[in-house]
């Protein structure tokens, strides 16, 4: 007897109804804001919510997990951005981490550094503040040929650039960038959050000597808590600008007074951790791995695209040149005689979210979202 099952019926769900239920928020909205901060995956909040209820029936008697999230954190991180658990260091949030390098290497008068103008403030204010230091900075666009950048590398100390761009959604080529600065050698500072776990992306097929992300955003944690790697080389040469009973070798010893810094990335870390965040993070970015960076970049690039070529269609204008090697999850775009406020105000109504951001509306879907869902928002739109 022959068979009726239709080949296309044993293919394997799309991405975004496998993972539906990992989602709970998309019972209640089309959420299109991940550049702004993320809902929370459900691993991480089951995770949270654990530490939550054994903290309060318990106290600290379990602290020993509480070591073991802050040390997954560490392997989960490392192994998500090709890097040694001993090079990640657990911080608050991306600015922390960007101001850690930016603050502890030892600046002296007529050092360069090449920054971007396009930046989110995090990764422009340390380096301005530099300048009273007699730190000069070269300010590029991120749209500047790489000739440009490799000119600009030619004696420079350091480059800080973000892996995606806050409002414009640019990729940056970053393992061409890499090269530049290896052949230059200078310091290569990337800020990861708009990009680290939508796109893959290897510290060491890159060159990147320090990376900062918190993880509220594309990695889909909480707020507060965040992760900086450092390589062992740029680290010898970063001092910890906090200082606190944690960043030494033998912070354990409460009686001692031995200042020797941790042999690690710990030495970065000046006190008390957020516990809860911790377990909230290691649960997000194990879930990423779980799921494959490498299968969300394609997902998350191609909602990208469906709503840039959506809005296109109606006549507003999306901000930079998208291309299938600059595109990411981020899309801004704007229409002649319609208030971008009030943009975001209709698609709110209607339970999708979106951002205003100077004078743009920001969409920022992540693989759990469906292209059913980017069509909904499109039809929403004035």
């Amino acid at each position: 007897m022959g068979s009726n099952i239709n080949a296309n019926s044993l293919a394997e769900p799309a991405l975004c109804e496998r993972y539906a239920g990992q989602f709970p928020v998309r019972e209640h909205l089309i959420y299109l804001n991940h550049a702004a901060v993320a809902p929370l995956c459900k691993p991480a909040a089951d995770a949270m919510k654990r530490l939550a209820d054994d903290c309060t029936n318990f106290g600290s008697l379990h602290y020993d997990q509480w070591l073991a999230a802050y040390e997954g954190v560490r392997v989960a991180a490392a192994r998500l951005i090709g890097a040694d658990r001993s090079e990640i260091a657990l911080v608050k949030n991306t600015s922390e981490g960007i101001a850690t390098v930016a603050m502890g290497l030892d600046w002296r008068s007529g050092d360069r550094i090449v920054g971007f103008q396009e930046e989110f403030p995090a990764n422009v204010y340390p380096w301005k503040l530099l300048e009273e230091k007699g730190v000069t900075v070269t300010w590029l666009s991120v749209t500047d040929p790489l000739e440009r950048i490799d000119e600009a590398c030619r004696g420079a100390r350091l480059l800080a650039i973000s892996f995606v761009q806050f409002l414009t959604g640019y990729r940056a080529p970053v393992q061409a960038i890499g090269e530049i600065c290896q052949r230059n050698h200078c310091i290569y500072l990337v800020d990861a959050i708009q990009g680290l776990g939508a796109f893959p992306l290897d510290v060491r097929a890159c060159g990147i000597h320090a990376l900062a992300s918190d993880g509220h955003k594309w990695l889909l944690g909480p707020e507060g808590c965040g992760i900086l790697y450092i390589n062992q080389e740029l680290m010898a040469q970063v001092r910890p600008v906090e200082f606190g009973w944690t960043n030494v070798a033998g912070y354990n010893d409460y009686g001692s007074r031995d200042m020797a810094l941790r042999p690690d990335a710990g030495r970065y870390e000046c006190g008390t951790l957020n516990t809860i965040g911790c377990f909230g993070l290691q649960a997000s970015i194990e879930f990423l791995l779980e799921v494959g960076v490498g299968e969300i970049a394609p997902v998350v690039q191609n909602l990208g695209d469906r709503i840039a070529e959506g809005v296109q269609a109606k006549g507003y204008e999306v901000l930079g040149n998208r291309t299938p090697e600059t595109g990411a999850g981020i899309v801004s775009f704007r229409k002649p005689g319609f208030d971008e406020r009030e943009i975001v105000r209709r698609l709110r109504a209607a339970g999708i979210t979106a951002a205003p951001r100077a004078g743009w509306v920001r969409t920022s879907p992540h693989f759990y979202i469906s292209p059913a869902e980017i069509d909904r928002m499109l039809e929403v739109l004035p």
